[in-house]
């Protein structure tokens, strides 16, 4: 025997799309209806991407169920097709095609019609990236080098200004990805993703748990100056471990301003080992460009003190379970593993290529710079000191 769905309404179906919106799972959603598993649920998403469909409306232009009853009756009747029209207020041509599109005087059934009409009401409009090659080239080009699909959305804006045929949002390329009855990309630039998941998600709230550790002479953030948290002044940073396989770590710091990010390859997350690759990485950077660190309150941060004689760079540390206070370097923590994968041995990475994934993620446009990259505006910063 075959497979039988669970056939859904389609009010069951909204229903569906509203709980996914608000962030429930697909077990979640799945109980609400009392099935033991979620497969008919995910096929319900799968089959959109897990991007909720327009809700479908009727042209006030296209003839109603109503008006194909007035049609039959009209044909049983033997009335002429001008007479029909005339009843309807319709083109005789609109009553004409009508009925010979749906079996002619013998064969014409309303309820059939109207089926018929709306499921040829499907056909979808052809995709943008299928209609424009070299659209479609651009893209493809970009989402193999990573970028995000805000990112080209926002650096095809900027780089073809005047031609709207080389601009697309980023909508119609996640679109594009994750249905592929498109016909417009590869799924294999799914891989390319920095979440490489085969549907859409909404967005869901998390947390991620910070210790207090034993820091001596903290700073709180609340005595961060005014100045450093608007961003308008360049040279104040956020830091943070991310952690791998078998106690490995690397050190990432990202610039408030700009959004620059620098990425050090540690030995492990002992103070002292942490606090000397951050002076070797404070370094390498202009002294005006060194102005403050806001840390999460990890243990690996004690010798905080010492790290501020060595550069003159004031340590801040956030509020306990506060990540968001370091929201840029939460983000790129995330950004960095599509590169880095969670319950991977960090240390096989050189520094050489710490460096390299730096880079990448410095040539990338960003939407809250105005689609500039991080590299651009760090290196604009650079210049007006020299």
């Amino acid at each position: 025997m075959g497979r039988i769905y669970q056939r859904y309404s389609e009010a069951e179906k909204q229903f569906m799309w509203d709980r996914w919106q608000q962030g429930d799972s697909l077990h979640d959603i799945a109980r609400l209806f009392d099935r033991p598993n979620h497969t008919s649920v995910q096929r319900i998403f799968s089959q959109a991407g897990g991007i909720r469909p327009r809700r479908r409306t009727r042209s006030r232009r296209a003839l109603t169920l109503a008006e194909r009853e007035e049609i039959s009756r009209g044909i049983a009747c033997d009335d002429s097709i001008r007479t029909i029209a005339k009843q309807l207020k319709r083109s005789p041509s609109t009553i004409s095609r009508e009925i010979h599109r749906h079996g002619g005087y013998d064969d014409y059934r309303a309820s059939t019609a109207d089926k018929a009409a709306w499921e040829r009401a499907r056909r979808p409009k052809p995709c943008k990236l299928v209609t424009i090659p070299v659209l479609k080239h651009l893209v493809a080009h970009k989402l193999k080098q990573t970028w995000s699909p805000q990112q080209i959305a926002g650096w095809l804006k900027r780089a073809y200004p005047n031609n709207e045929e080389l601009q697309v949002s980023h909508e119609t390329i996640y679109k594009s990805l994750f249905i592929q009855a498109r016909g417009a990309l590869k799924k294999e630039l799914m891989q390319y993703l920095r979440t490489q998941r085969v549907m859409r998600k909404p967005k869901a709230n998390s947390l991620k748990g910070i210790g207090l550790g034993g820091i001596v002479n903290a700073v709180s953030i609340r005595e961060r100056p005014a100045s450093v948290e608007d961003r308008a002044v360049p040279g104040h940073w956020e830091g943070d471990l991310i952690a791998g396989a078998n106690n490995t770590y690397i050190a990432t710091l990202v610039e408030r301003h700009t959004r620059y990010v620098m990425l050090a390859k540690i030995k492990g997350k002992e103070t002292e080992t942490v606090i000397n690759a951050l002076i070797k990485q404070a370094r390498k950077l202009p002294q005006e460009l060194c102005k403050s660190l806001t840390w999460d309150r990890g243990s690996e941060m004690a010798a905080h003190e010492e790290f501020t004689l060595a550069t003159d760079i004031k340590v801040y540390f956030c509020d306990p379970k506060s990540p968001w206070q370091r929201g840029s370097n939460e983000n790129t923590n995330g950004l960095l593993r599509q590169y880095f994968p969670k319950g991977t041995d960090l240390s096989v990475h050189s520094q050489a290529r710490l460096n390299a994934v730096a880079r990448r993620l410095n040539e990338r446009p960003r939407e809250t710079l105005g689609f500039e990259t991080p590299a651009e505006k760090f290196n604009a910063c650079v210049a007006s000191i020299v």
